[in-house]
């Protein structure tokens, strides 16, 4: 299921301090909306939680968000929900932190951070370049969702459970696009990002 992941990464835990807050503030900013994304948008969800959440729905939420790149992209993404265990076991060798976490994206383009004494494993290999067959579009990476955390997080912050799994896909696929929040000025123009998707797949709901 995470073969491709493998490679290279991009990791973003949502900081929910703000994340509601600054939601509330900003829905109304941006009221022109992304184009509808017909982008190739896989979803896997683990045994245990496929009667929870709608394959369809995460990806229609994903699309929007892939809908805030670049122009002309055609590029799609992968879409995981998993259970603490494998969001835990891949935050350690990924990212050398042994704890639970809400969300990782694993991106194919873009290197990630990693925290750990010792080197990651497998280690990135920049050398690798997948050669896809004629017709077929690119992957952006994988964004995984633990959905034991949201589900936590969503209890903490007030809001329901779609909410929360909202918040997160959107954070995660905006990584795979490029956005970060290392500092104050990337931050704030990644949550214009997600207030304007969020604001679409809210008034969709």
């Amino acid at each position: 299921m995470f073969a491709q992941s493998e490679l290279r990464q991009v990791w973003a835990p949502v900081n929910h301090d703000c994340c509601s807050e600054y939601l509330q503030q900003h829905t109304s900013e941006d009221s022109e909306r992304p184009n509808v994304s017909t982008l190739d948008v896989s979803v896997q969800i683990q045994e245990g939680f496929d009667h929870l959440v709608s394959e369809q729905w995460l990806r229609r939420i994903a699309q929007d968000a892939l809908a805030v790149g670049p122009a002309g992209t055609e590029d799609g993404a992968s879409v995981v929900i998993a259970d603490d265990e494998v969001v835990r076991d891949l935050n350690r060798r990924h990212r050398g932190l042994d704890e639970n976490t809400d969300v990782l994206s694993f991106s194919f383009a873009h290197g990630g951070g990693y925290h750990g004494d010792r080197p990651p494993w497998p280690e990135p290999n920049e050398e690798i370049d997948f050669v896809l067959p004629p017709g077929q579009h690119a992957c952006l990476g994988e964004v995984i969702i633990s959905y034991p955390q949201a589900e936590r997080q969503a209890t903490c912050s007030g809001h329901s459970i779609e909410m929360e799994l909202a918040i997160l896909l959107v954070h995660g696929v905006l990584h795979l696009l490029g956005y970060g929040h290392e500092d104050p000025e990337e931050e704030a123009v990644m949550k214009r990002a997600e207030a304007r998707v969020l604001a679409q797949v809210l008034g969709k709901s």
